[in-house]
């Protein structure tokens, strides 16, 4: 269609970084001020030379962030992109702040083509149709599939991800094992469920999760991608539940916000409390908030905001 061809012909405002000219930027996700929320490290990959994966693992130890994520366009258009995270230690399969990062580095650096809305999906075309928000959508392909982040008028930006769904924990030896890695009485366990990732442990009281003492070895020995705690927030709070992550044997013993958690934990407690849109707040030191809105049964969509507070160029070639 002509929407569709116009589309995929427009082009951003920046040229694409070459190999002796790499940028990377620090950028906290998840946060409305400077020093909120959970840091990402973000490298905007050259298109003439190929970057191998043992290359991105080191770079990814030497910016000792919970995430640093590689962009690559895809197309022209500058609305594609490949994107990949890697802890300090090991490549991920979902990363939300990352994306979110990533996103708000095209945006603010000119790569992505602002004030284009929506369109319909083709190639290079993101867009889902209803014209929201001021910014083109882009779309990341990754290990867990096509991504879709926009840019909401306020300034905040949406990510569309799989819901990643909890399920009930029956294997009585694993309960045992989650259990015993828990330093909080056992009374205050409510729950213990698994995603595909993560364990999910639901605690009774907010507090629970505030005063949470983790036993970082215990948990890292349960051999999941990372354990969540998480309670209802108390009820003259303006968030519907708190949370927190551990993911002590991927270099990240606490999380300050997971974009990902929040793809099980919004549906866990959008179906406790009957809503189709639900708040967490992610109880870290740095702290931030997650805004979580059901799309039918298999997708959620994350807002929340972003602030860069880094930019440099690589000194390093790409190998």
């Amino acid at each position: 269609s002509s929407s569709s061809s116009s589309s995929s012909s427009r082009t951003s405002s920046a040229t694409w970084p070459r190999y002796d000219h790499v940028p990377i930027y620090l950028v906290d996700a998840f946060a409305d001020a400077p020093f909120h929320g959970n840091p990402a490290a973000v490298c905007l990959l050259p298109h003439d030379v190929k970057a191998s994966d043992r290359w991105m693992q080191q770079l990814a130890m030497e910016m000792n962030q919970a995430e640093t994520a590689f962009l690559l366009p895809i197309g022209p258009s500058y609305r594609r992109y490949s994107l990949r995270w890697f802890t300090p230690v090991s490549e991920v399969d979902l990363c939300g702040h990352a994306t979110l990062a990533s996103a708000k580095v095209l945006y603010e650096s000119g790569y992505a083509a602002a004030g284009a809305g929506g369109g319909g999906v083709g190639e290079d075309n993101a867009g889902d149709g209803d014209g929201d928000g001021d910014g083109e959508t882009l779309l990341f392909e990754t290990r867990s599939g096509v991504l879709t982040a926009s840019k909401e008028e306020g300034g905040t930006i949406t990510l569309e991800f799989p819901n990643e769904k909890v399920e009930e924990m029956k294997d009585p030896d694993l309960l045992e094992a989650v259990t015993k890695a828990m330093t909080c009485d056992p009374g205050c366990i409510e729950w213990i469920g698994e995603t595909r990732f993560d364990y999910v442990i639901h605690l009774k009281k907010e507090e629970d999760v505030r005063h949470f003492e983790a036993d970082m070895a215990a948990i890292a020995n349960l051999g999941r991608r990372g354990t969540m705690i998480t309670a209802k927030a108390n009820n003259d709070s303006a968030i519907d539940y708190v949370a927190r992550f551990f993911a002590p044997q991927l270099g990240i013993p606490e999380d300050p916000v997971t974009g990902s958690a929040h793809c099980s934990l919004g549906p866990y407690w959008a179906a406790k409390l009957h809503k189709d849109f639900v708040r967490g707040y992610q109880a870290s030191k740095r702290g931030g908030n997650v805004d979580v809105t059901l799309q039918g049964d298999d997708r959620v969509k994350l807002e929340g905001g972003a602030v860069i507070t880094m930019q440099g160029e690589l000194k390093v070639l790409v190998l």
